[in-house]
């Protein structure tokens, strides 16, 4: 039997602007020095493990932090514009509380619908889930019984864990995803797959 394939899925460390509820979406915002140092304590933490591959977003929060922790395993981290976070169309860069002020019908429409509610120009969630699986599907087959690194957002790291444990879209925000988190998740031959860590 094959041996399962682990992925060590991260979150972006903390970002700029983080103090205020900002929809940052796929806007390109920059890491605090506090972000940095996130990812230098998560190379540390990674010391250990047998690293063979690593993708990430191809937004600067993450690809500033997979060259960080993948020097110590000589790899080239490979970024993927598909592993973006959820585009926030015209709500980006934008405040909760200034978003709530502009567009109060619209705000709670989103609420009462989060998995099927799409912002002008922007993404549901069942779209980014049909960006983000495939993509995770040919990682798995690409790199089977090896040990990986992926370097990801909240919303898209959600999706990846609700997809291992069977849940719903809907339960997105029953996860928690800290800046500068890990998770650990064994995926096996057969399709199953088991959540190790969770927002360690």
């Amino acid at each position: 039997m094959t041996a399962c394939t682990r992925i060590h899925l991260i979150r972006h460390g903390q970002v700029v602007g983080h103090e205020q509820r900002r929809y940052n979406g796929q806007n390109d915002v920059g890491l605090t020095d506090l972000g940095v140092e996130q990812y230098h304590l998560l190379k540390e933490r990674l010391a250990g493990s047998r690293i063979s591959a690593c993708y990430s977003s191809d937004l600067t929060r993450c690809r500033i932090g997979a060259m960080i922790i993948c020097e110590q395993f000589n790899i080239q981290p490979v970024h993927r514009s598909e592993l973006r976070e959820l585009n926030i169309g015209t709500w980006g860069r934008l405040t909760w509380q200034e978003i709530q002020s502009r567009w109060p019908e619209e705000w709670q429409a989103r609420l009462n619908d989060l998995v099927n509610y799409r912002v002008p120009e922007g993404e549901n969630l069942l779209d980014v889930q049909a960006r983000v699986m495939p993509v995770m599907r040919e990682i798995l087959e690409r790199h089977q019984g090896q040990e990986l690194l992926l370097v990801g957002h909240g919303g898209v790291n959600r999706i990846i864990l609700l997809a291992a444990i069977g849940a719903p879209l809907a339960a997105m925000f029953n996860i928690e995803q800290n800046y500068g988190c890990l998770n650990v998740i064994d995926y096996y031959p057969d399709g199953r797959a088991t959540v190790k860590l969770l927002n360690g």
